[in-house]
Parts: C-alpha cells; sequence; structure tokens
C-alpha cells in the first residue's frame, strides 16, 4: 500500500508526547516541529491515528509543501497539488482553516479564497466541468504558512480529536481531553498506582487516566471525516480497527483514583461524564476541599488543574488555594505532585520549588506544568528462583 505523510498537530509543548504515541503504533516519524508531528503511514494508518491517539488535535493527510511570497506563487502550488487522488467530482472542498506566521501572506480570507480557486482549476481540468455540485462527502483542507512555507493538509478527523463524546458538561475553565491525556503522560504514573485530582472538576484528568488504565481508544465511539470517504476506502478498515480496539478494553482493572471539588454541581457532572464514558465504576467523586486530602499510602501521585485566577476577583484566593495544596502534599508520604497553572507564584505558595517545569500551551493561555517528583516504590521482588 502507497506510504502517505499524515501529519499530527497538537498543543505547544506536547510534540514529544504525540511523538511516543505515534512510536507506540508503530509508525516511522519524519518531521517534528513546533505544534505539529509529522509521520509515515499508510491509509489504515490514518484511521488507527484516529481512533488510538490521545494527545492530538486532528489527524491530517499531507497534500504537500511548497514556498510561497505573493498570492500567484500560493494560487500555482496549491493548483499543482494533486487532488483528484483524493477528492471525486462530488466532494464539498473548502479551506476550513489557514494560519500564517511570519510571512508576507497574512491576510487570512484571501489565502482561503484563492487556495479554493487555485483547487476549482485543477478539479475541473482533471473532471472537465466548470461547476461543482459539491452534494458529496466534505473535505476540508488546512493550510499552515510558516516564514512563508506553506503546509497544506486533508482534515482527516473532523470535530477535533479532544471531542471524545463523553463530556457533555464541563466546568467554568475546562481542560480539554487531549492536554488532560498529555498531563498523565508525562508523569509515571501507572493504573497500579493512587491518583487523586483535588480539583476535579468536570472530571477530565481522572477520566482520561480510567480510559488509559482499562485501555480504552479514545476515538472509538466517535466518527471521523475520512470514514465517509468511500472513493478512498473500500473496505472495512475503520470497523475493522475498532473491532480490535473493542477486543483490547478491560474495564476491570482495579484502579485508585479520586476526585474532589468543593462544588457539588461539579461533582455530579463528573459522575455523569465518567457514565458516559463508561468508567464510572474505577472513579470516586466525592465533594471536599483540597484541606481534607490525606491518604494513608504512599507513592501516589497528585495530577491537577487548580484555579488560575483569570478574573480579578479570584486572584485574590490564589494564595490560600495554593498553599493549602502545598500543605497536603507535605504529609503525603512519597507522593508526586504534578500541576499545571498559569499561576506564576505557585511554586512560592506550594512552598517548594518544582523539580521540573515544563511549558505548554493551554488554547492561547501560556502554562506551566509544575512536577514535583516523589520517591520510586521499591521493586517488587520475583519468587522465581535464580
Amino acid at each position: 500500500m502507497e506510504m502517505l505523510e499524515i501529519m499530527a498537530p497538537c498543543h505547544f509543548g506536547l510534540e514529544a508526547v504525540v511523538k511516543r504515541e505515534i512510536y507506540d503504533l508503530g509508525y516511522e516519524i519524519s518531521n517534528v516541529e513546533d505544534g505539529r508531528v509529522t509521520f509515515l503511514g499508510d491509509l489504515e494508518a490514518i484511521a488507527m491515528a484516529n481512533i488510538h491517539i490521545r494527545c492530538a488535535e486532528r489527524i491530517l493527510l499531507k497534500m504537500g509543501e511548497f514556498e510561497a511570497r505573493s498570492f500567484q506563487e500560493l494560487f500555482e502550488g496549491i493548483e499543482n497539488l494533486p487532488w483528484e487522488k483524493y477528492i471525486p467530482v462530488d466532494g464539498k472542498f473548502w479551506v476550513t482553516k489557514a494560519t500564517s506566521v511570519k510571512s508576507e501572506l497574512f491576510s487570512l480570507p484571501d489565502i482561503q479564497s484563492i487556495a479554493k480557486k487555485a483547487m476549482v482549476k485543477r478539479l475541473s481540468g482533471v473532471y472537465n466541468i466548470e461547476w461543482f455540485e459539491e452534494d458529496g462527502s466534505e473535505y476540508p483542507v488546512r493550510i499552515f504558512i510558516m516564514k512563508n512555507k506553506v503546509v497544506v493538509g486533508l482534515d482527516t478527523s473532523g470535530v477535533p480529536l479532544h471531542k471524545r463524546g463523553y463530556r457533555k458538561l464541563t466546568s467554568k475553565a475546562p481542560l480539554s481531553e487531549t492536554i488532560a491525556a498529555a498531563l498523565i503522560k508525562l508523569t509515571p504514573w501507572h493504573s497500579d498506582r493512587i491518583l487523586v485530582d483535588p480539583f476535579c472538576g468536570s472530571g477530565t484528568i481522572l477520566i482520561e487516566a480510567a480510559m488509559m488504565a482499562a485501555n480504552i481508544a479514545p476515538g472509538i465511539d466517535r466518527t471521523f471525516t475520512a470514514e465517509k470517504w468511500t472513493n478512498i476506502y473500500k473496505d472495512d478498515t475503520w470497523k475493522e480497527i475498532r473491532r480490535e480496539a473493542r477486543e483490547m478494553i478491560d474495564t476491570s482493572v482495579e484502579t485508585d483514583l479520586q476526585g474532589f471539588d468543593i462544588d457539588p454541581e461539579m461533582i455530579r457532572i463528573a459522575k455523569e461524564n465518567a457514565d458516559l464514558a463508561g468508567v464510572s465504576h474505577m472513579i470516586h467523586f466525592q465533594k471536599r476541599d483540597v484541606s481534607e486530602l490525606s491518604h494513608s499510602k504512599p507513592y501516589g501521585f497528585i495530577i491537577t488543574n487548580p484555579p488560575y485566577g483569570e478574573r480579578l476577583s479570584d486572584k485574590e484566593e490564589l494564595p490560600e488555594i495554593y498553599t493549602s495544596l502545598g500543605n497536603v502534599y507535605s504529609n503525603l508520604k512519597d507522593w508526586s505532585l504534578y500541576v499545571i497553572t498559569s499561576y506564576e507564584d505557585a511554586n512560592r505558595y506550594i512552598g517548594r520549588k518544582a523539580d521540573k517545569n515544563r511549558k505548554i500551551y493551554n488554547g492561547m493561555i501560556k502554562t506551566y506544568y509544575y512536577q514535583y517528583m516523589g520517591a520510586k516504590p521499591p521493586r517488587k521482588r520475583s519468587n522465581n528462583p535464580k
């Protein structure tokens, strides 16, 4: 089967996590750049990536790349791409999004309009028609321009990958499912270790952890744009990958996942979301203040997204919130603490400097992932004689 270049855009700061996920699926990485990982694979790889990758925002089939400093060069570059290879005569095609950074072409509406005209010209010549009904399947296009280099991709996902389907209700400042999954993957947490989120909100971090523990593929219960590309997928590729993914699920795995929040309405929402994800029996949600967090067992994890204080009225409460978090953490034997926040005084009020600090962009908000490493549990001795 033909080898394709496939792109996985992600939040800035999560490229290494997405890269590791792609490696784990068995594919070769061809390029890693800010906010995007590109890998090599066939048509099946597109389906595998959409269904199994937890931390990318979408999966794009790379159409090509070229330099463009003028709209004429953009038009010619787009026209030269083999659109007919993927878009049938009845396909609905348009540039759903364009971005431009440090480039001579910066008017996004003009970039979108000119690219569409170039696509029409190319396909008109191939199909020998001047007007396209566009009443078939959708083929959305995304264009990225960085320092005059244009990268063009067909969007195979459609709805962003963080839309797993289980989160019908959210908190005021929700953490996306993809970032929540990445926060977990950036730690050594495993399903046999305790995990607590004392600011659980709508439960996203814990639900993602439970799905990992039960080996539930993140895209197993949603659909993707490329599934309707019957001109390309002429077999049961998507159906077969889902069937194999379902066979790998094990919701009987034992876990110790706990979520607290002071808002009883958020606890109700978190429970509903966990139920929709099929993991409600794996997580214990409870109305509780962070100051009440305690646990008798060692080597646990706190992974959490405390309030940032985006509103001025909330900023006054932040010192007390982060001080409480630091106090309870200091009383937990050999635990690890992972905190994502944009609050610059987090270290100060938690009471110690983080062992590691990673910059992650949560949408347009620059956040820091403070990592306080606890002791590793002793290795279990083997009963097998030497």
